[in-house]
């Protein structure tokens, strides 16, 4: 969900299918929709940069740092270099920057891959990003929980008091549960970040709820579907360091799209970019060493020769290059990719989009959760859905609804038809089947690394740069250097820059001294 969400950094291991509609209908667009698609390719319309084919190396001009992987940490690492001047190559493997987060647009529907929603209290987000120029539109604070085959609204009683007082007769924990929900709000809001993500009191969210005296009924109903949503992860495994991170978010701020889908937060960080320094559809394979500094090599032959190296890709690709580059496993050199290391697997999702020309029952920008018994006893596979266009109606043309199911895992052995009318048969009982038999197909978007794994025992500050040995000059930035966030990333790329100019300067001091005590001599 905020998964921002959580869908982050370049080389997503992401398939996206377009379909016809589940009864076999072709969507032909109206007009109107003509019109809307033309508008919208105009406005993010973007010359692809640097895409062209070559069968012998192809030597670009060299620069001082060569960034791998054009995501969130990416991009952002790029931005930063640029405002201190310093020249930098941005490759991507993709036809464009983004990463995990990205936005199609087809036949007039803004379809974010994945569902994503946008936290207006990250702090990395708000100092980076122009917020009035994303055009954010708000979600009702709260959500619509599905239990006992009915809905029941759990709501913010701060921004819905009459809401937050109605429901605390509503089966989705009791009032004791509700009570203290609100005082670890307000707790975390005074939390600092600092301390809730360097806390020696690590555990996994499902023990600390527990701890803190929650009942099983509501951890169940509400928190399963809830943190499911966000962390890819409805047995609450990920670490409680997390969970009072998040609580502090929705604490301090709203959840979000961003008018032009989520997307809109990479053109941002790309926007001001130089055009001749990002290079789109080069998938890196090596990094070598030169004698003036390295050279990273692409699948087409392409060579960028730069002082330094920053490797922004997610953690099994940063691992796969660095690893055939002869930089990882070497002793001294210090780049280690925890999560590499261990049995634990990765998170993924799939998120199902619909179209429909039927308005829904309501019309609040409203999140829906599964919070049915048989939903934790893996029965039903939709754990949140939700209707864009109720939120931003610039997410469907005039006259549509568009919406999203989210389903938690990859679900390899399953086509996506047979996923999209599976979800759409747990849907009827809770819309009814006259309007979910009127939802057409349109996409699925299968991200299979949707995130690290984040089980503790996590470390949210790994280090960036600093290595040794032959690794000496590469750094790496991504969202498994700090949490898995859209402003863990943000943080990241941030960090990689830093410690680029940091070196750079040290460099420099070094070069001068050298020089020093030759005119000395």
């Amino acid at each position: 969900m905020t998964g921002a969400t959580h869908h982050l950094q370049s080389s997503a291991r992401m398939m996206t299918t377009t379909t016809t509609t589940t009864t076999g209908r072709r969507l032909v667009a109206s007009p109107e929709h003509d019109r809307h698609r033309r508008y919208r390719r105009r406005a993010n319309a973007r010359p692809r940069r640097h895409l062209r084919a070559t069968t012998a190396r192809d030597e670009e001009d060299p620069v001082e740092v060569v960034i791998v992987g054009a995501g969130i940490a990416g991009l952002t690492c790029a931005s930063e270099l640029q405002k201190r001047g310093v020249s930098f190559a941005l490759v991507e493997a993709e036809d464009d920057y983004g990463g995990r987060v990205r936005t199609d647009f087809v036949d007039g529907f803004t379809l974010d891959r994945g569902f994503q929603i946008f936290l207006t209290a990250y702090p990395k987000a708000r100092e980076l990003l122009d917020y009035d120029a994303l055009r954010l539109k708000e979600f009702y604070a709260g959500a619509s929980v599905r239990y006992g085959g009915e809905f029941h609204r759990v709501a913010d009683p701060l921004r819905h008091p009459v809401d937050g007082v109605l429901s605390l007769a509503n089966p989705i924990g009791s009032v004791q549960d509700k009570v203290l929900i609100g005082l670890y709000r307000f707790q975390a809001f005074l939390k600092s970040l600092d301390a809730i993500l360097a806390s020696e009191e690590e555990t996994s969210i499902a023990s600390h709820l527990r701890a803190v005296g929650f009942s099983d009924d509501v951890i169940g109903r509400f928190f399963r579907p809830f943190l499911g949503g966000i962390f890819f992860d409805r047995d609450l495994g990920t670490t409680s360091r997390l969970f009072e991170f998040v609580m502090k978010m929705l604490a301090t701020g709203s959840n979000c799209f961003p008018e032009g889908g989520i997307g809109e937060v990479s053109k941002q960080l790309g926007r001001g970019l130089p055009e001749a320094a990002v290079h789109l559809g080069e998938r890196i394979e090596t990094i070598g060493r030169g004698e003036d500094g390295f050279s990273v090599v692409s699948h087409s032959g392409r060579e960028f020769r730069g002082r330094y190296v920053v490797v922004a890709a997610d953690a099994p690709s940063a691992s796969a290059i660095l690893s055939a580059s002869g930089l990882l496993g070497r002793d001294g050199t210090g780049i280690r990719f925890p999560e590499m290391e261990t049995s634990r697997e990765p998170v993924g999702t799939v998120c199902l989009y619909y179209r429909t020309e039927m308005k829904p029952e309501s019309d609040l920008p409203m999140l829906y959760l599964n919070g049915e018994d048989d939903a934790s006893a893996g029965a039903t596979i939709v754990n949140n859905c939700c209707f864009p266009s109720t939120v931003s109606p610039s997410y469907a043309p005039p006259g549509q609804t568009l919406v999203s199911v989210s389903l938690i895992g990859n679900f390899e052995s399953d086509e996506d038809e047979a996923l999209a009318e599976r979800a759409r048969r747990e849907m009827k009982p809770w819309f009814g089947a006259a309007f979910v038999d009127s939802w057409d197909f349109m996409r699925a978007y299968r991200i299979r690394y949707a995130q690290p794994n984040q089980a503790p025992p996590t470390d949210f500050a790994k280090p960036v740069g600093g290595f040794g040995g032959a690794a000496e000059g590469v750094f790496v930035c991504g969202d498994h250097r700090d949490g898995a966030t859209l402003d863990g990333a943000l943080r990241s790329g941030q960090r990689a820059a830093m410690a680029v100019v940091e070196e750079r300067k040290r460099g420099g001091e070094r070069a001068a001294a050298v020089s020093n005590a030759q005119a000395a001599d």
